[in-house]
């Protein structure tokens, strides 16, 4: 498993903690809830990239959410599982801000990241999400 994979992860477990807690950015930075075997094998990169990835996202969580919300379908926003809103989150703020990734590389990551840690079908869910958002992004 790559680190930036790795920090995609580890950014979608902290997203999915802050959902809950709102707690401040270096409280979310200490990682205490990585067992210690896995502080201790991630790379700085890894750190640094997932770091990034949760930085941005809650810098830019109104434009982030708002996308989100527009694209639901026959969906209330606060029914989305907060595993599933975290790997949305995710993906959104890598197709807005981070457009030296490939498209298809979020949304590869985020089907990997939902069938690890979503639901059954959580996976077509955040697929046709993205998929979604990054052609309506592209329309010109």
């Amino acid at each position: 498993m790559g680190s930036r994979h790795q920090g995609r992860v580890i950014a979608f477990q902290t997203l999915y903690r802050f959902d809950f807690t709102h707690e401040p950015l270096e409280n979310l930075f200490d990682f205490s809830w990585l067992d210690e075997k896995r502080r201790n094998v991630y790379s700085e990169d890894t750190y640094v990239f997932g770091k990034l990835i949760i930085t941005g996202t809650l810098e830019n969580l109104d434009v982030i959410d708002k996308v989100i919300k527009d694209h639901l379908e026959h969906w209330d926003f606060s029914r989305l599982m907060k595993a599933d809103l975290a790997n949305l989150r995710i993906g959104v703020y890598s197709l807005l801000f981070q457009q030296d990734i490939p498209a298809s590389v979020t949304i590869d990551e985020a089907i990997d990241i939902a069938k690890e840690f979503g639901e059954h079908d959580s996976y077509r869910f955040i697929n046709g999400m993205l998929d979604s958002i990054y052609k309506s992004l592209h329309k010109k």
